[in-house]
């Protein structure tokens, strides 16, 4: 497996672990993110990752990513948008509207952006083509309480998903989602703690480990350009998503 990927929150958590498979299995990894230290860490002493700081919600700090990953190896081979934010909690008429703002911009825009600029980038390369991996989330699917911004973009990154899988077509460029749900990462510690349930309780959640997003992500990366993962579901077991609520 070889290749250039660009892995966007590639910082810390599912972005950390995905980024530091790819490198394991020989691809070549531009790392984006905004904490230039955070993506060192990630880095480490991979002669073939590229550091990248960026605000993927800011589209010419993006466009300097790509430049940056082009100049560097000359193709984009797998983009894996993976950037985003909680955003604000609440009931609708307490969330502030610039919370919600700044989280479409993260979550949804900085995901567009991205995958804007992957794909122009695999449609005028030689060999032509591509693939692009979004991160969805459970919430995708199903809402937690209180979370009408974050499961907006998220249902929202399940339309842009099958947008790009059909404008890819032409230009073989496959795109899949994959939707996660209680990896064990510092961004859900707390669901381990105790999570607000659609009774109103507040419940421990179980959590699996998020070496196994890595594992599922380098299996749709790793797929020939003629077959796609669609959509991709992996979750802790007991975790309440199917019969949720």
């Amino acid at each position: 497996m070889s290749g250039v990927a660009v892995v966007t929150g590639a910082g810390s958590g599912i972005g950390r672990a995905v980024a530091v498979a790819l490198l394991g299995a020989g691809y070549r990894v531009g790392l984006a993110g905004r904490r230039a230290e955070a993506l060192h860490e990630t880095a480490g002493d991979h002669a073939d990752a590229l550091v990248a700081p960026t605000d993927v919600a800011d589209p010419e700090s993006v466009a300097a990513l790509f430049r940056a990953v082009l100049v560097r190896w000359g193709r984009v081979d797998l983009l894996v948008n993976n950037a985003g934010t909680f955003g604000p909690a609440g009931p609708i008429d307490e969330v502030p509207v610039e919370q919600w703002q700044a989280a479409v911009a993260t979550n949804l825009t900085g995901t567009f952006l991205c995958a804007r600029e992957a794909f122009a980038a695999m449609r005028a390369q030689h060999p032509q083509g591509g693939r692009i991996i979004n991160n969805g989330s459970i919430s995708a699917h199903t809402p937690r309480p209180g979370s009408a911004a974050y499961t907006s973009t998220k249902h929202a990154i399940t339309g842009l998903t099958k947008s790009l899988s059909l404008d890819g077509r032409p230009f073989d460029i496959a795109c899949g989602q994959i939707d996660i749900g209680n990896a064990a990462t510092e961004m859900t510690a707390g669901i381990a703690q105790g999570a607000r349930q659609a009774d109103g309780s507040v419940r421990p959640e179980p959590t699996f480990d998020v070496s196994h997003v890595a594992d599922a992500v380098l299996y749709m990366a790793g797929l020939p350009l003629g077959a796609n993962v669609q959509f991709l579901t992996v979750m802790a077991t007991a975790m309440p998503f199917v019969g949720r609520g």
